[in-house]
Protein backbone atom coordinates (compact mmCIF):
# COMPACT_ATOMS: atom_id res chain seq x y z
CA UNK A 1 0.00 0.00 0.00
CA UNK A 2 1.08 3.75 -1.16
CA UNK A 3 1.52 6.51 1.40
CA UNK A 4 2.48 10.43 1.99
CA UNK A 5 5.83 12.12 0.31
CA UNK A 6 8.52 12.58 2.32
CA UNK A 7 8.63 8.98 4.65
CA UNK A 8 9.06 5.66 3.53
CA UNK A 9 8.08 2.91 6.00
CA UNK A 10 9.88 -0.46 5.72
CA UNK A 11 7.68 -3.07 4.80
CA UNK A 12 7.72 -6.59 3.83
CA UNK A 13 8.00 -7.32 -0.05
CA UNK A 14 5.30 -9.31 -1.36
CA UNK A 15 6.35 -11.93 -3.34
CA UNK A 16 4.13 -12.29 -6.25
CA UNK A 17 2.81 -15.51 -7.65
CA UNK A 18 3.63 -14.01 -10.80
CA UNK A 19 4.20 -11.23 -12.30
CA UNK A 20 1.38 -8.05 -12.96
CA UNK A 21 1.01 -7.80 -17.23
CA UNK A 22 2.76 -5.81 -18.56
CA UNK A 23 0.26 -3.11 -19.09
CA UNK A 24 -0.95 -2.76 -15.71
CA UNK A 25 3.03 -1.97 -14.72
CA UNK A 26 3.19 0.72 -17.50
CA UNK A 27 -0.34 2.20 -16.28
CA UNK A 28 0.07 2.38 -12.78
CA UNK A 29 3.87 3.94 -12.59
CA UNK A 30 2.63 6.51 -14.72
CA UNK A 31 0.51 7.53 -12.42
CA UNK A 32 1.24 10.81 -9.94
CA UNK A 33 0.43 12.65 -6.75
CA UNK A 34 -1.97 15.57 -6.15
CA UNK A 35 -1.92 18.85 -4.58
CA UNK A 36 -1.77 18.06 -0.90
CA UNK A 37 1.15 19.01 0.44
CA UNK A 38 3.57 17.55 3.55
CA UNK A 39 4.17 19.65 6.51
CA UNK A 40 7.69 18.91 6.92
CA UNK A 41 10.59 20.82 5.84
CA UNK A 42 13.11 19.49 3.74
CA UNK A 43 16.38 20.57 3.42
CA UNK A 44 17.41 19.22 -0.50
CA UNK A 45 15.86 22.43 -2.02
CA UNK A 46 15.24 25.61 -0.45
CA UNK A 47 13.12 26.70 -3.27
CA UNK A 48 10.82 24.06 -2.79
CA UNK A 49 10.67 24.85 0.98
CA UNK A 50 8.71 28.27 -0.30
CA UNK A 51 6.59 26.62 -2.87
CA UNK A 52 5.63 22.77 -1.51
CA UNK A 53 3.79 20.79 -3.84
CA UNK A 54 3.82 17.29 -2.02
CA UNK A 55 1.79 15.96 0.70
CA UNK A 56 1.30 16.55 4.17
CA UNK A 57 0.29 14.76 7.08
CA UNK A 58 -0.54 14.79 10.87
CA UNK A 59 0.48 13.88 14.38
CA UNK A 60 -2.04 13.01 17.71
CA UNK A 61 -1.72 13.13 21.20
CA UNK A 62 -2.92 10.58 23.72
CA UNK A 63 -2.96 10.63 27.52
CA UNK A 64 -3.45 7.02 29.42
CA UNK A 65 -4.76 6.70 32.80
CA UNK A 66 -1.46 5.66 33.95
CA UNK A 67 0.11 8.42 32.74
CA UNK A 68 2.77 10.27 35.70
CA UNK A 69 0.90 14.35 35.97
CA UNK A 70 3.49 16.69 35.07
CA UNK A 71 1.67 20.03 33.91
CA UNK A 72 2.29 22.31 36.31
CA UNK A 73 -1.08 23.66 35.68
CA UNK A 74 -4.32 22.05 34.75
CA UNK A 75 -4.43 23.04 31.30
CA UNK A 76 -7.79 21.92 30.20
CA UNK A 77 -9.63 24.10 32.92
CA UNK A 78 -7.39 27.04 31.06
CA UNK A 79 -10.02 29.66 30.14
CA UNK A 80 -7.13 32.74 30.05
CA UNK A 81 -5.86 34.35 26.62
CA UNK A 82 -4.44 32.74 23.68
CA UNK A 83 -0.88 33.79 24.99
CA UNK A 84 -1.59 32.46 28.07
CA UNK A 85 -2.34 28.82 26.67
CA UNK A 86 0.80 29.27 24.66
CA UNK A 87 3.03 29.91 27.85
CA UNK A 88 1.48 26.92 29.47
CA UNK A 89 1.48 24.53 26.67
CA UNK A 90 4.92 25.46 24.88
CA UNK A 91 7.30 23.70 27.16
CA UNK A 92 5.13 20.06 25.62
CA UNK A 93 5.83 21.12 21.64
CA UNK A 94 9.04 19.80 20.27
CA UNK A 95 10.65 19.71 16.56
CA UNK A 96 11.67 16.74 15.42
CA UNK A 97 14.71 16.42 13.33
CA UNK A 98 14.96 13.50 10.70
CA UNK A 99 18.56 12.50 10.53
CA UNK A 100 19.85 10.47 7.46
CA UNK A 101 23.17 9.51 6.11
CA UNK A 102 24.82 11.82 3.39
CA UNK A 103 28.37 10.30 1.57
CA UNK A 104 30.49 12.89 0.89
CA UNK A 105 33.79 12.07 -1.69
CA UNK A 106 35.03 13.41 -4.81
CA UNK A 107 35.34 11.87 -8.38
CA UNK A 108 38.83 11.40 -7.96
CA UNK A 109 38.41 9.25 -4.86
CA UNK A 110 37.66 5.56 -4.43
CA UNK A 111 34.45 4.66 -3.54
CA UNK A 112 35.53 3.19 -0.07
CA UNK A 113 37.48 6.79 0.77
CA UNK A 114 33.96 8.36 0.82
CA UNK A 115 33.08 10.20 3.86
CA UNK A 116 30.09 9.66 5.60
CA UNK A 117 28.26 12.13 7.93
CA UNK A 118 24.57 12.00 9.31
CA UNK A 119 22.63 15.10 8.01
CA UNK A 120 19.15 16.90 8.27
CA UNK A 121 16.80 15.61 6.19
CA UNK A 122 13.77 17.17 6.86
CA UNK A 123 11.96 18.63 10.19
CA UNK A 124 8.59 18.56 11.72
CA UNK A 125 7.00 19.24 15.14
CA UNK A 126 5.85 17.11 18.28
CA UNK A 127 3.76 17.44 21.27
CA UNK A 128 4.39 15.28 24.80
CA UNK A 129 1.32 13.27 25.47
CA UNK A 130 2.71 11.31 28.13
CA UNK A 131 5.26 10.51 30.70
CA UNK A 132 5.43 7.37 32.41
CA UNK A 133 8.67 5.77 34.27
CA UNK A 134 12.13 6.92 32.90
CA UNK A 135 10.31 7.72 29.79
CA UNK A 136 8.31 10.58 27.85
CA UNK A 137 6.42 9.88 24.79
CA UNK A 138 5.84 12.51 21.83
CA UNK A 139 3.49 11.83 18.95
CA UNK A 140 4.41 13.13 15.52
CA UNK A 141 3.80 12.37 12.00
CA UNK A 142 5.12 9.06 10.33
CA UNK A 143 6.29 11.15 7.09
CA UNK A 144 7.94 13.45 9.73
CA UNK A 145 10.51 10.49 10.88
CA UNK A 146 10.00 8.15 7.82
CA UNK A 147 13.49 6.98 6.31
CA UNK A 148 15.58 8.44 9.48
CA UNK A 149 18.53 6.45 10.47
CA UNK A 150 18.26 8.65 13.27
CA UNK A 151 16.43 11.30 15.22
CA UNK A 152 17.15 14.14 17.41
CA UNK A 153 14.04 16.29 19.34
CA UNK A 154 14.26 19.85 20.17
CA UNK A 155 12.91 21.09 23.10
CA UNK A 156 11.57 24.28 24.69
CA UNK A 157 14.89 25.73 26.29
CA UNK A 158 16.62 24.88 22.05
CA UNK A 159 18.34 21.65 23.71
CA UNK A 160 18.50 19.01 21.34
CA UNK A 161 18.06 15.64 22.44
CA UNK A 162 18.00 11.82 20.80
CA UNK A 163 14.53 10.27 20.49
CA UNK A 164 13.96 6.31 20.01
CA UNK A 165 11.08 5.37 17.77
CA UNK A 166 8.45 3.40 19.49
CA UNK A 167 6.24 3.03 16.36
CA UNK A 168 4.52 4.04 13.59
CA UNK A 169 1.59 3.47 11.11
CA UNK A 170 2.63 4.66 7.92
CA UNK A 171 -1.53 4.70 7.00
CA UNK A 172 -2.75 6.96 9.29
CA UNK A 173 0.64 8.72 9.30
CA UNK A 174 1.18 8.50 12.84
CA UNK A 175 4.20 8.18 14.67
CA UNK A 176 5.11 7.87 18.54
CA UNK A 177 8.87 8.93 19.74
CA UNK A 178 10.74 7.92 23.53
CA UNK A 179 12.38 10.43 24.87
CA UNK A 180 14.38 10.83 28.47
CA UNK A 181 11.78 11.44 30.98
CA UNK A 182 14.20 14.00 32.51
CA UNK A 183 13.63 16.64 29.38
CA UNK A 184 10.04 16.26 30.28
CA UNK A 185 8.56 19.18 32.25
CA UNK A 186 4.72 19.05 30.68
CA UNK A 187 2.24 17.30 29.56
CA UNK A 188 0.24 17.65 27.00
CA UNK A 189 -4.19 17.53 27.68
CA UNK A 190 -6.11 15.70 25.03
CA UNK A 191 -9.23 16.98 24.30
CA UNK A 192 -12.67 15.25 23.27
CA UNK A 193 -12.60 16.38 18.82
CA UNK A 194 -15.95 14.95 18.69
CA UNK A 195 -16.78 18.13 20.88
CA UNK A 196 -15.77 20.68 18.46
CA UNK A 197 -17.71 22.90 16.90
CA UNK A 198 -17.90 24.42 13.30
CA UNK A 199 -16.47 28.15 13.76
CA UNK A 200 -14.55 27.84 17.44
CA UNK A 201 -11.58 29.36 17.91
CA UNK A 202 -8.47 27.15 17.60
CA UNK A 203 -4.63 27.71 17.40
CA UNK A 204 -1.71 26.31 15.72
CA UNK A 205 1.89 25.78 17.02
CA UNK A 206 4.53 24.39 15.18
CA UNK A 207 7.92 25.28 13.66
CA UNK A 208 7.18 26.45 9.62
CA UNK A 209 9.57 25.87 7.23
CA UNK A 210 12.04 24.76 9.81
CA UNK A 211 13.67 25.55 13.50
CA UNK A 212 14.00 29.23 12.00
CA UNK A 213 10.82 29.58 12.86
CA UNK A 214 10.40 27.77 16.28
CA UNK A 215 7.17 27.59 17.76
CA UNK A 216 5.14 30.06 15.43
CA UNK A 217 1.48 30.64 16.33
CA UNK A 218 -1.39 30.93 14.10
CA UNK A 219 -5.23 31.77 15.17
CA UNK A 220 -8.06 30.35 13.09
CA UNK A 221 -11.42 28.92 13.52
CA UNK A 222 -12.98 24.94 12.80
CA UNK A 223 -13.47 25.71 8.98
CA UNK A 224 -15.62 21.92 8.83
CA UNK A 225 -15.67 19.04 10.93
CA UNK A 226 -15.79 15.63 9.25
CA UNK A 227 -14.18 15.87 5.79
CA UNK A 228 -12.48 13.46 4.14
CA UNK A 229 -9.20 13.39 2.26
CA UNK A 230 -8.06 10.75 0.08
CA UNK A 231 -4.26 10.52 -0.03
CA UNK A 232 -2.01 8.37 -0.94
CA UNK A 233 0.79 6.61 1.66
CA UNK A 234 3.42 4.32 1.47
CA UNK A 235 0.74 1.78 2.42
CA UNK A 236 -1.74 2.60 -0.46
CA UNK A 237 -4.29 4.86 -1.03
CA UNK A 238 -6.50 6.04 1.99
CA UNK A 239 -9.55 8.42 3.18
CA UNK A 240 -8.31 10.46 5.83
CA UNK A 241 -11.16 11.67 7.97
CA UNK A 242 -10.01 15.46 8.86
CA UNK A 243 -10.56 18.74 10.82
CA UNK A 244 -10.70 21.74 8.23
CA UNK A 245 -9.20 24.76 9.68
CA UNK A 246 -7.71 28.53 8.54
CA UNK A 247 -4.93 28.29 11.15
CA UNK A 248 -2.01 28.89 8.91
CA UNK A 249 -0.39 25.51 8.17
CA UNK A 250 2.78 25.12 6.43
CA UNK A 251 5.53 22.58 5.61
CA UNK A 252 7.40 21.96 8.99
CA UNK A 253 4.01 22.32 10.85
CA UNK A 254 3.22 18.36 10.47
CA UNK A 255 3.02 16.52 13.87
CA UNK A 256 2.18 19.89 15.61
CA UNK A 257 -0.87 20.40 17.62
CA UNK A 258 -4.28 21.85 17.14
CA UNK A 259 -5.26 23.20 20.42
CA UNK A 260 -8.56 24.87 21.62
CA UNK A 261 -9.14 27.69 23.67
CA UNK A 262 -9.48 25.04 26.82
CA UNK A 263 -5.72 24.38 25.99
CA UNK A 264 -6.43 20.95 24.92
CA UNK A 265 -5.24 19.22 21.95
CA UNK A 266 -7.92 18.37 19.86
CA UNK A 267 -6.17 17.67 16.53
CA UNK A 268 -2.54 16.90 14.86
CA UNK A 269 -1.96 19.42 12.26
CA UNK A 270 -1.83 16.92 8.94
CA UNK A 271 -1.80 18.47 5.43
CA UNK A 272 -2.46 21.78 3.53
CA UNK A 273 -4.43 22.19 -0.13
CA UNK A 274 -1.73 23.89 -2.28
CA UNK A 275 -2.64 25.21 -5.48
CA UNK A 276 -3.15 28.78 -7.26
CA UNK A 277 -5.86 30.78 -5.78
CA UNK A 278 -6.51 28.68 -3.35
CA UNK A 279 -5.55 29.94 0.57
CA UNK A 280 -6.69 28.80 4.51
CA UNK A 281 -7.07 25.55 3.91
CA UNK A 282 -5.77 23.04 6.18
CA UNK A 283 -6.51 19.94 7.79
CA UNK A 284 -5.33 18.10 10.98
CA UNK A 285 -6.21 14.56 11.93
CA UNK A 286 -8.74 14.48 14.98
CA UNK A 287 -7.45 13.55 18.34
CA UNK A 288 -10.08 11.02 19.02
CA UNK A 289 -8.91 9.34 15.32
CA UNK A 290 -5.14 9.62 16.74
CA UNK A 291 -5.48 7.90 19.99
CA UNK A 292 -6.00 4.80 19.39
CA UNK A 293 -3.77 4.85 16.87
CA UNK A 294 -1.01 6.14 19.60
CA UNK A 295 -2.16 3.83 22.11
CA UNK A 296 -1.82 0.38 19.41
CA UNK A 297 1.27 2.07 18.65
CA UNK A 298 2.60 2.05 22.46
CA UNK A 299 1.51 -1.45 22.81
CA UNK A 300 2.35 -3.25 19.93
CA UNK A 301 4.92 -1.05 17.99
CA UNK A 302 2.57 -1.08 14.76
CA UNK A 303 -1.08 -1.20 14.41
CA UNK A 304 -1.89 -4.87 13.75
CA UNK A 305 -5.16 -5.06 10.66
CA UNK A 306 -6.95 -7.17 9.14
CA UNK A 307 -5.20 -9.10 6.46
CA UNK A 308 -5.81 -10.01 2.64
CA UNK A 309 -2.62 -10.41 0.63
CA UNK A 310 -3.59 -8.73 -2.47
CA UNK A 311 -2.20 -5.92 -4.58
CA UNK A 312 -4.91 -4.02 -6.33
CA UNK A 313 -5.75 -2.15 -9.62
CA UNK A 314 -7.99 0.29 -10.52
CA UNK A 315 -10.30 -0.42 -12.99
CA UNK A 316 -10.23 3.33 -14.70
CA UNK A 317 -6.40 2.59 -14.99
CA UNK A 318 -7.51 -0.28 -17.54
CA UNK A 319 -8.64 0.60 -20.68
CA UNK A 320 -12.42 -0.54 -21.32
CA UNK A 321 -11.69 -2.34 -24.36
CA UNK A 322 -9.26 -4.72 -22.38
CA UNK A 323 -11.60 -5.36 -19.65
CA UNK A 324 -14.35 -6.41 -22.10
CA UNK A 325 -12.39 -8.34 -24.50
CA UNK A 326 -9.30 -9.90 -22.85
CA UNK A 327 -10.42 -10.02 -19.73
CA UNK A 328 -14.45 -10.89 -20.77
CA UNK A 329 -15.89 -8.42 -18.02
CA UNK A 330 -19.95 -7.92 -18.48
CA UNK A 331 -20.49 -4.93 -20.08
CA UNK A 332 -22.95 -4.10 -17.08
CA UNK A 333 -20.01 -4.07 -14.90
CA UNK A 334 -18.51 -1.03 -14.32
CA UNK A 335 -16.88 -0.51 -10.92
CA UNK A 336 -14.67 -2.82 -8.76
CA UNK A 337 -11.37 -3.93 -8.42
CA UNK A 338 -9.05 -5.74 -10.04
CA UNK A 339 -6.29 -8.25 -8.37
CA UNK A 340 -3.09 -7.25 -9.58
CA UNK A 341 -0.63 -10.02 -7.73
CA UNK A 342 -1.46 -12.68 -4.82
CA UNK A 343 1.05 -12.72 -2.36
CA UNK A 344 1.69 -16.95 -1.51
CA UNK A 345 0.52 -18.18 1.23
CA UNK A 346 -1.88 -15.15 1.93
CA UNK A 347 -5.48 -15.54 3.25
CA UNK A 348 -6.02 -14.54 -0.51
CA UNK A 349 -4.03 -17.04 -2.05
CA UNK A 350 -5.52 -19.84 0.11
CA UNK A 351 -9.09 -18.87 -0.46
CA UNK A 352 -7.89 -19.08 -4.40
CA UNK A 353 -7.90 -15.13 -6.10
CA UNK A 354 -6.19 -15.03 -8.92
CA UNK A 355 -4.61 -11.94 -10.87
CA UNK A 356 -6.77 -10.23 -12.85
CA UNK A 357 -10.27 -11.34 -10.83
CA UNK A 358 -12.53 -8.01 -10.38
CA UNK A 359 -13.79 -7.49 -6.74
CA UNK A 360 -17.03 -6.18 -7.17
CA UNK A 361 -18.48 -6.04 -3.47
CA UNK A 362 -17.51 -7.48 0.30
CA UNK A 363 -20.35 -8.87 2.42
CA UNK A 364 -22.65 -8.01 -0.31
CA UNK A 365 -21.27 -3.85 1.02
CA UNK A 366 -20.35 -2.79 -2.83
CA UNK A 367 -16.23 -1.74 -3.80
CA UNK A 368 -15.74 0.59 -6.41
CA UNK A 369 -12.21 1.44 -5.16
CA UNK A 370 -9.01 -0.18 -3.94
CA UNK A 371 -9.09 2.73 -1.21
CA UNK A 372 -12.88 1.52 -0.67
CA UNK A 373 -11.69 -2.41 -0.02
CA UNK A 374 -9.12 -0.91 2.38
CA UNK A 375 -11.66 1.07 4.57
CA UNK A 376 -14.05 -1.55 4.79
CA UNK A 377 -11.45 -4.09 5.55
CA UNK A 378 -9.68 -1.93 8.28
CA UNK A 379 -13.34 -0.24 9.82
CA UNK A 380 -15.13 -3.11 9.78
CA UNK A 381 -13.95 -6.27 9.81
CA UNK A 382 -11.49 -7.79 12.59
CA UNK A 383 -8.71 -10.30 12.59
CA UNK A 384 -9.36 -14.14 12.30
CA UNK A 385 -13.22 -12.90 10.99
CA UNK A 386 -14.70 -14.79 7.61
CA UNK A 387 -15.83 -12.29 4.68
CA UNK A 388 -16.96 -13.03 1.56
CA UNK A 389 -15.77 -11.31 -1.88
CA UNK A 390 -17.85 -11.48 -4.69
CA UNK A 391 -16.01 -11.32 -7.74
CA UNK A 392 -15.64 -11.69 -12.13
CA UNK A 393 -13.09 -14.11 -13.17
CA UNK A 394 -13.45 -14.61 -17.00
CA UNK A 395 -16.31 -13.14 -17.16
CA UNK A 396 -18.24 -15.42 -14.54
CA UNK A 397 -19.57 -14.06 -11.22
CA UNK A 398 -18.79 -16.10 -8.19
CA UNK A 399 -18.40 -15.65 -4.30
CA UNK A 400 -15.05 -16.63 -2.10
CA UNK A 401 -14.67 -16.88 2.00
CA UNK A 402 -11.68 -15.63 2.82
CA UNK A 403 -10.78 -15.83 6.58
CA UNK A 404 -8.35 -12.51 7.58
CA UNK A 405 -5.10 -12.79 9.15
CA UNK A 406 -3.37 -11.00 11.85
CA UNK A 407 -0.52 -10.16 9.75
CA UNK A 408 0.43 -6.56 8.56
CA UNK A 409 -1.55 -5.44 5.25
CA UNK A 410 1.27 -4.45 2.75
CA UNK A 411 -0.86 -4.19 -0.28
CA UNK A 412 -4.46 -4.48 1.17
Amino acid sequence: MGYYDDSEIKREKIKPRRNLLPLFTSIVSGMVGGALVLGITTFTDQQDQLNPTTNNRAETAIQNEDSTPVSTQNLSNNTNSIADIVDSLSPAIVGIINMQTQTNGDIFRNFSESESESVKSGTGSGVIFKKEGDAGYVITNNHVIEGAESIEVTLFNGEKVDAELVGTDALTDIAVLKIDAKHVTVVADIGDSSALRTGEEVIAIGNPLGEEFTRTVTQGIISGLDRTIDVTTSEGDWALNVIQTDAAINPGNSGGPLINMQGEVIGINSLKISESGVEGLGFAIPSNEVMPIADNLMKNGKVQRPFIGVGLVEMSQIPAYYLHENMKLPENVKEGVIVGNVQQGSPADEAGLQQQDVIVSMDETAVTSANELRHYLYTETEIGEEVQLTLYRAGKEMTVTIKLSNRDATNA
